[in-house]
């Protein structure tokens, strides 16, 4: 966290964008918007967050990282949903009450806590695939295709040791090597809060 308070520091921005920029996208599609409209969230909340990073104050007993980004996230949504009903295009929807308030923000309290729930998965989702990310560039090209066929594709391990040329026991000691790789991974981006 405090390397990205560095603006200089070009591999903590280039980290924390490989890591977090698919969460945002996914998280702003799955909240109405289309590709474009998602991009330039991702685009919004990044730029916000090298703009604010230095304010904020690592505390998970006050303010989780997770939440901190989930509630910059929101704002940028909410921005494309305001910007959205600008358009000429919203002109011929139907007003209502809400029209100048982002989708985000009309979502009635009782489905906030869904909107909690669907981040915390993504979150996870997001965690795994960066740790996995990560490690697959320190192990051998071998090691993760045994990795990846088994675990993640749920290939037999006899089918993974006929594809390629190993035995079933590679397979199972690849599984178990990466697999506590990236364990640690995911405990080490947990850990950072970034």
């Amino acid at each position: 966290m405090g390397r990205l308070k560095d603006w200089e520091d070009s591999e903590s921005w280039r980290d924390f964008f490989d890591t977090y920029w698919r969460l945002i996208y996914s998280f702003a599609v799955r909240s109405g918007l289309n590709h474009e409209e998602a991009q330039e969230v991702v685009q919004e909340t990044v730029v916000a967050v090298a703009k604010s990073i230095a304010k904020f104050h690592y505390d998970p007993k006050v303010c989780a990282f997770k939440t901190w980004l989930l509630n910059v996230t929101r704002s940028k949504i909410a921005n494309q949903f305001a910007r959205r009903a600008r358009q000429p295009a919203a002109a011929t929807v139907p007003p209502d009450d809400s029209s100048s308030t982002g989708a985000v923000n009309r979502i009635p309290d009782e489905q906030a806590g869904q909107w909690d729930e669907a981040w915390d998965a993504e979150w996870q989702k997001n965690l795994m695939e960066a740790a996995i990310n990560r490690v697959k560039r320190r192990v051998s090209t071998e090691q993760y295709q045994m990795f990846d066929l088994f675990v993640l594709k749920q290939w037999p391990a006899s089918d993974v040791a006929r594809t390629l040329g190993v035995t079933v026991g590679h397979v199972y000691v690849a599984k178990h090597r990466i697999s506590k790789l990236v364990r640690k991974e995911v405990e080490a981006l947990e850990a950072k809060g970034v």
